[in-house]
């Protein structure tokens, strides 16, 4: 139906919003949980991993460090949601468990191979009778753990074809 000119629009002609796509919903449900929407993994996972990169960089300088380092426990994905206060706690693990096998394999190879280099070395700080030998395995697993921080992180943000939105707002 037509309207004149300066008047209103009637209520029936009014186009009727029309629903997001459950996938649209979805997808913004994600984001602000700071869930990755195109990967459904979400990048507060690697601060488990950070702490304990923190704590061997600190080793070399302040030894007293590596018993703190050693307080340190390996947490899997699920483990370290569930332990957490991350606000969206329950939708991370359910989009883990919903993300694509081979994002979720891969990403599962480095998060693993960072727990073993890591469980490793607290093994081998526990032996360990001097500080300088604390120091070098510190500094050896700072920088074999690292490029895997930063290559799970690639991995959360969607890699090559990353979500761009996604990371310039988290």
């Amino acid at each position: 139906m037509m309207t004149l000119r300066g008047s209103k629009p009637r209520r029936s002609d009014r186009p009727k919003p029309r629903p997001a796509a459950p996938d649209q919903v979805g997808a913004a449900q994600l984001r602000a949980a700071n869930i990755n929407p195109r990967t459904g993994l979400a990048t507060d996972y690697l601060n488990h991993f950070n702490e304990a990169v923190m704590l061997l960089e600190m080793i070399p300088d302040m030894p007293e460090c590596a018993e703190d380092f050693l307080g340190w426990h390996p947490l899997t994905y699920r483990e370290h949601f569930m332990a957490s206060n991350f606000k969206g706690r329950e939708l991370a693990i359910q989009a883990y468990d919903s993300t694509d096998a081979i994002i979720r394999a891969e990403f599962d190879n480095i998060t693993t191979a960072m727990t073993s280099i890591l469980t490793a070395v607290g093994e081998a700080m526990r032996e360990a009778r001097h500080d300088k030998t604390r120091a070098t395995l510190a500094e050896q697993a700072t920088g074999w753990v690292k490029p895997l921080v930063a290559l799970a992180g690639g991995i959360i943000n969607g890699g090559a074809e990353a979500d761009v939105d996604y990371i310039m707002t988290h």
